[in-house]
């Protein structure tokens, strides 16, 4: 499938159209001077935003930014355990610990044998997060990366969302700020985005009453931002939220954003609804995905990135999104990747080499650069020819 931003029509002719609606012309002229979107026109362009306007102007906001870049890193997934003491509803992959059989629980031995398989391979990120398993508490994990980084100490450690951390520091009996401290020390570098879900009290205690909060979660990403941590940032849409549940999400964390700017990358996760307590509840289309990321590019303003996480959208819709807003597909992970996968996403066993990732993005008229976990580019792949094994294999 190729997707080139000819397919959107040109912000001049949309602003033009005298049957553009008054708030939308207003909104429009805002992001043109770069002013900052109230969470009154972030709900007016989620109700009456059609895909053609919103496209447009979240294009001109990328570009703006990045030009044609879009970015990739090589990266590998740890999944320690898919064995978990909370119950999410909207969750697919977990297991509960009190009925484990279907569950997986890695040693530090196998994890540390997941790392060594990448020896030869130019990856620079190992993003591990999973479960919540009370065995594998902070010792475990500060000793996991301390091994990580004796055997390989230039690779990058993204790990551990704060529904894990926030779990680890109550079971350890220290603060956010000692439990950040000790993680640091061991080898963390920087945080996912995972475990945000929707930040709502109304909305999370339906969906995932028992599990850290809204404060509990920003604060652990502020704490990690004073230490000099950068940290991504997630929302689950698509489920029983409404549009103003979206942009309250998204408030706090441009507001956190202002007060540290410490957040690389906002990416917004959608609900898949294989296999969990929510299967009753139907999925967002494509176009409202697109809708989505459309949206975040234009209200989230301060943030660098925004990132369409490939493997749960699948390839084809993960190419739209970067006429939506979006200058990030993530990386060339690994099919051990089983988060989305379990919960329906279109990619079930979701591995792309770099030549395959690159070619993706050329597809979509766009120019692959590969970049390191905090952004600064590694290779532009805008000109590199692949053999025909690079891309099959």
């Amino acid at each position: 499938m190729t997707t080139t931003i000819a397919t959107q029509p040109g912000l001049e002719t949309i602003l033009a159209a005298s049957t553009l609606d008054a708030d939308l012309r207003r909104i429009a002229n805002k992001v043109l001077k770069q002013e900052r979107l109230t969470q009154e026109d972030g709900v007016t362009l989620f109700e009456k935003g059609d895909i053609g306007y919103l496209g447009a102007l979240a294009n001109h906001v990328r570009e703006r930014k990045h030009g044609n870049k879009t970015y990739f890193n090589r990266n590998f997934h740890i999944e320690p355990t898919n064995v978990c003491v909370f119950t999410c509803k909207f969750c697919s992959y977990s297991r509960l610990y009190k009925n484990r059989e279907e569950g997986w629980e890695l040693s530090i031995d196998e994890m540390l044998d997941i790392v060594k398989k990448y020896d030869d391979q130019p990856v620079t990120e190992v993003h591990i997060v999973g479960g919540v398993h009370p065995k594998m508490n902070l010792d475990f994990f500060t000793g996991l990366m301390r091994k990580i980084k004796a055997h390989r100490p230039e690779l990058h450690i993204k790990g551990f969302t704060p529904v894990e951390l926030d779990y680890m520091f109550r079971k350890a009996k220290v603060t956010v700020e000692e439990g950040m401290r000790i993680m640091k020390e061991a080898g963390l570098q920087s945080l996912p985005g995972g475990g945000a879900e929707i930040f709502h009290p109304d909305i999370r205690q339906q969906i995932c009453h028992d599990k850290v909060d809204a404060e509990g979660w920003l604060k652990i990403h502020r704490t990690a931002h004073e230490m000099g941590m950068v940290t991504n940032a997630t929302m689950l849409y698509g489920h029983i939220e409404e549009y103003w549940h979206r942009i309250d999400h998204m408030t706090r964390l441009r507001d956190l954003q202002d007060e540290t700017n410490g957040f690389n990358t906002f990416i917004p996760l959608k609900f898949r609804n294989k296999d969990n307590d929510m299967a009753h509840v139907p999925e967002s289309t494509i176009v409202e995905d697109l809708k989505m990321y459309a949206v975040a590019r234009l209200y989230m303003d301060n943030f660098p990135h925004i990132k369409a996480y490939w493997p749960m959208l699948g390839r084809n819709s993960a190419q739209l999104t970067l006429s939506f807003g979006v200058n990030d597909l993530d990386g060339t992970i690994d099919d051990t990747t089983k988060i989305y996968s379990m919960a329906g996403s279109e990619e079930q066993s979701p591995s792309m080499n770099t030549a395959q990732l690159a070619m993706l993005i050329r597809q979509a008229g766009r120019i692959p650069v590969e970049r390191d976990t905090v952004y600064n580019e590694v290779k532009d792949y805008s000109n590199v020819v692949f053999t025909d094994e690079e891309l099959m294999n």
